[in-house]
């Protein structure tokens, strides 16, 4: 089993996104979710090796998530296996994003164990999603994140979400203490906002930078900002798209960065942390046109852009009608 300099171990869940069909909102699509493993699979498809270690359940939702992970490359080798079912997130389109109401108990996708012998052989380590804050996987994860930081490069995206039905206590502590164990920090402006209310976002990014990190903040459609201690702040905008879709773009966002990163050799003595200027506004600029490739299509397959800078499409994301 390998890893490597420039691979990236993914912890957290693989769940289903069930999205209403726009033809027909009383059938819902089956669609393989959790930011964590659209982060693995877009690191695959961006062409970085990727190990998604969280854990796979024993019904048909199982397979189509196992089936669309090893499509894109993804390695499982460190991936859990049970027999229990797949936890489920109901998607609810609206004006203003995308609610969900989850269905996580009693299923296999938080069955998974830590990962801290492995993290060394992996040049970052990435942790973030529900997995992170549900039990049993959040000790798992909170376990494989502290040893990633020691040993490795700890990237961490909490992805906040107010619909989830946890106690929001424990949720902020966690969430918090992940965001100060990381090396790269990506948060929305609504990430900031409800992990450190009162203060505005780019205040609360410029600080978590100057403890020797990077920091990259995204505000959708008003573009990203990317903070370390010694270059201050570079703002690129938002990649214009018609939007058909926003499920799975901030983690092909997010997927992005850390393959740039790897390619870039930033995963290495502290180089992330020392991006200039110029570095990390191409870092931005390449990860909203990959971000760009997920919102113009219904899947969340992002693809690499083209030397003009237009996003190529990807295929879909695998979903199947229920």
């Amino acid at each position: 089993m390998t890893g490597g300099p420039d691979a990236v171990l993914v912890m957290g869940e693989a769940l289903i996104d069930l999205v209403p069909r726009t033809d027909d909102p009383r059938t819902h699509l089956a669609q393989p979710g959790g930011a964590p493993a659209n982060v693995a699979a877009g690191l695959a498809r961006l062409g970085t090796p990727s190990w998604f270690a969280g854990a796979l359940g024993g019904d048909g939702f199982a397979r189509l998530i196992e089936e669309r992970l090893v499509s894109a490359g993804t390695e499982l080798g460190l991936c859990a296996r049970s027999e229990l079912p797949t936890a489920l997130a109901v998607a609810d389109p609206g004006p203003d994003g995308t609610g969900y109401h989850f269905h996580l108990q009693d299923t296999a996708t938080f069955r998974l164990p830590e990962r801290t012998a492995d993290v060394g052989r992996f040049g970052a380590v990435y942790a973030g999603g529900l997995a992170a804050v549900v039990p049993p996987a959040a000790e798992a994860v909170a376990a494989t994140a502290r040893a990633g930081a020691e040993h490795s490069v700890l990237v961490v995206d909490p992805n906040v979400r107010e619909d989830r039905t946890l106690d929001d206590g424990f949720t902020v502590r966690r969430l918090r203490e992940l965001c100060e164990l990381a090396q790269v920090l990506k948060v929305s402006d609504d990430d900031v906002a409800a992990l450190w209310p009162g203060a505005a976002p780019e205040d609360t990014c410029a600080q978590l930078a100057a403890g020797n990190r990077l920091v990259v903040l995204t505000r959708g459609p008003a573009g990203s900002t990317a903070f370390t201690r010694g270059m201050g702040r570079v703002s690129v905008p938002a990649v214009r798209a018609d939007v058909v879709n926003t499920i799975g773009a901030g983690d092909a966002f997010m997927a992005a960065v850390l393959s740039w990163l790897g390619e870039a050799g930033a995963f290495r003595d502290g180089g992330a942390a020392r991006l200039s200027r110029g570095r990390a506004a191409e870092m931005l600029t390449f990860a909203s046109q990959v971000a760009a490739s997920v919102v113009a299509q219904s899947g969340t397959e992002p693809s690499r852009p083209r030397r003009d800078g237009t996003p190529v499409q990807a295929c879909g994301g695998g979903g199947r009608p229920v």
